[in-house]
């Protein structure tokens, strides 16, 4: 018959201290400014569907040329403007509302030639943003 008993297991000379977290002082909330920097999606998984008004957003990458500056500006001056990424992956981010169609319309003239650029709805990815709903937005502009 087989040896049933267990090997010998060496017994440490010494006994780890116990801690949990070596980041004691954390906040148990997320602040406004990670709040904000939410990806929407994510946002709208956590804590459900935000209650703002129907928006058109412009997501583009820097670009070579005169141009930019003026993007950047008009971008930054839009209801909300966010940078994405950093280094060559970086994106700028504008959203507009309804009341801000001339100001849109402006910063896609600019933009809307390169291929990089996105037009999202409510922040999502529509099918025939560029095509269908900027045109509808144009109708706005008085």
């Amino acid at each position: 018959m087989s040896d049933n008993t267990p090997p010998d297991v060496p017994v440490p000379d010494y006994r780890p201290v116990e801690r949990f977290w070596p980041y004691v002082d954390l906040p148990e909330q997320p602040t406004a400014e990670e709040l904000a920097a939410l990806h929407p999606e994510l946002a709208e998984a956590l804590f459900g569907k935000s209650n703002l008004p129907f928006s058109l957003s412009v997501e583009f990458s820097p670009f070579d040329g005169p141009d930019y500056p003026k993007a950047l500006e008009l971008a930054r001056g839009a209801a909300e403007f966010r940078d994405l990424g950093a280094g060559n992956a970086l994106r700028h981010r504008a959203r507009f509302y309804p009341a801000d169609a001339v100001k849109l319309r402006t910063l896609f003239e600019i933009v809307g030639r390169f291929d990089s650029t996105d037009v999202l709805i409510d922040d999502k990815p529509v099918p025939y943003a560029r095509e269908l709903w900027l045109p509808l937005v144009w109708f706005l502009i008085r």
